[in-house]
């Protein structure tokens, strides 16, 4: 008897769907000053979550749920099982608890496969924009959508259709086009799949975030008519729901309109929640969502001495815009073409500012595409999409740990200029390469916009970099850009 092999997997963090209903009655008929106990120990909790209080990684938010199936969606990813065992009780320890039941929940935990990438299991090495993509399956932050939908699901084990029985390669095809029609959605739908094969009573739990609640339902119908879906797919039951903030329970268990933002009253700068600021370092190095903020002080610092040089650094707490920036040996027509089909979607969110593809100004084999966003989260939520462009061979902000990065955007030279701009780009590339610890710097052009620019440089270290920018010739260079920018270069955060 032939015997078949499981595609290899890669697990990452620990998801648990916690569903609770309110005691309506209980609730109403509670004395003020429990109900006023039970608001301020259930936000602070919930509150707790999200500010990552009780882990170093990982992401929790809140949500009502419409219907009967359940009125409140707590939602926890945690590096670890363990982890989330330790959520689900303490909740029950706060006085809000009291007042809940638990109709249902669902445990599963982030998951690639071999479907995914073969590369990735057979050697580990695979390109930026697979790693990117793979990092971000298995450490996924919840997008601030403003709508969730719930629901698990298993492949069909029928005695006509039975997934498992299909060779490898036609299951790889089946999902390969199931993926096409979710590209479709880039920028309106953003998705977390998690692997529940042992953990609960289906195989799968699909978690769709949106802030159209039409788009999910698109999706979904769209993806009726795929043979993945028509003749392999069984489901269970769906929950759709509306995230608010912790700081509205009490709007919640009043009946009133919830929203993200807290309500009038609550001072959102001490909630500290995890997302505010990160990814503010002025030489564009991000960092994952829960990763140590060890990193700041230098980056103020660097931020000062570039003030004091008389150079815009960008500011922090949001007031710049944040970039996704990817590397590809893609033709540049070809790049274009499949940009131009995202950022169609993109364009649905006001918290899109731009994207757009540059290309080297000498012909070199790397083309660069630029995503700004008002916020870190949309811009990662963007990388996802973009990472899955052809060729792309790194991320600006994942480069080598031994080297230090700069970024200067965008560069909108005035039309009369513009050669000038290019000639004296070439003579600083003279100068820089005389420098000790420069190892190369790149000028891009917008493909759709020859006076739009951007410079790239890499240096061996910070100390190399600021010598540049405190040198003369960078002095005379910025006040040369004085006269032939049509705009202030803007600092941007990459996330």
């Amino acid at each position: 008897m032939e015997r078949r092999e499981a595609p290899p997997t890669d697990e990452g963090w620990y998801v648990l769907h916690d569903f609770r209903s309110i005691d309506w009655d209980a609730w109403r008929d509670a004395p003020d000053h429990r109900r006023e106990r039970a608001i301020e120990d259930g936000s602070e909790f919930l509150a707790s979550c999200e500010r990552l209080d009780d882990a170093e990684e990982g992401d929790s938010a809140t949500f009502t749920v419409l219907g009967h199936e359940a009125d409140l969606l707590v939602l926890h990813l945690r590096p670890s099982m363990a982890a989330l065992d330790e959520l689900e009780r303490q909740f029950e320890q706060t006085a809000v608890a009291e007042f809940t039941d638990r109709t249902d929940s669902y445990v599963s935990v982030t998951e690639v496969s071999g479907y995914v990438s073969s590369e990735y299991f057979e050697d580990g090495e695979v390109d930026a924009g697979i790693e990117n993509y793979i990092r971000m399956r298995l450490h996924p932050s919840i997008p601030d959508a403003e709508y969730v939908n719930f629901y698990p699901m298993d492949k069909r084990r029928g005695e006509t259709d039975n997934w498992y029985d299909l060779p490898y390669d036609e299951r790889a095809e089946h999902l390969e086009a199931h993926g096409e029609i979710g590209k479709a959605y880039a920028g309106k739908v953003t998705q977390v799949i998690s692997s529940s094969i042992g953990f609960d009573d289906y195989e799968w739990g699909v978690t769709l975030f949106a802030d159209d609640p039409t788009d999910i339902k698109d999706l979904l119908y769209e993806m009726r008519f795929d043979p993945s879906t028509s003749r392999y797919a069984e489901f269970g039951s769906f929950y759709v729901g509306r995230r608010f903030a912790p700081e509205n329970l009490d709007a919640f268990l009043a009946g009133e309109a919830v929203s993200q933002e807290p309500a009038e009253g609550h001072d959102e700068g001490e909630r500290g929640h995890p997302h505010a600021g990160a990814g503010d370092s002025p030489h564009g190095e991000g960092r994952p969502h829960g990763e140590s903020d060890e990193g700041t002080d230098e980056g103020e610092a660097v931020r000062s001495e570039l003030e004091d040089q008389g150079v815009y650094a960008g500011s922090p707490h949001g007031e710049d815009v944040h970039a996704v920036v990817l590397y590809s040996t893609a033709d540049v027509d070809e790049l274009f073409e499949e940009v131009d089909g995202l950022r169609t979607n993109f364009d649905h969110y006001d918290t899109h500012v731009k994207t757009a593809v540059y290309g080297s100004h000498d012909g070199g084999d790397e083309n660069a595409v630029v995503s700004l966003w008002e916020t870190e989260r949309a811009a990662e939520t963007a990388a996802g999409f973009l990472a899955e462009l052809p060729d792309v061979v790194r991320q600006a902000g994942d480069d080598e740990t031994d080297s230090w990065g700069t970024m200067g955007m965008f560069y909108t030279v005035k039309p009369d200029h513009r050669e000038d701009f290019v000639g004296t780009f070439e003579d600083v590339g003279t100068v820089l390469s005389g420098m000790d610890g420069h190892r190369k710097s790149d000028l891009l052009v917008n493909h759709e916009d020859e006076n739009d620019m951007f410079i790239a440089s890499r240096w061996d270290s910070r100390e190399d970099a600021m010598a540049f920018f405190r040198s003369d010739e960078f002095a005379e260079t910025v006040e040369y850009g004085r006269d032939v920018l049509a705009d202030r270069p803007r600092h941007v955060f990459l996330a």
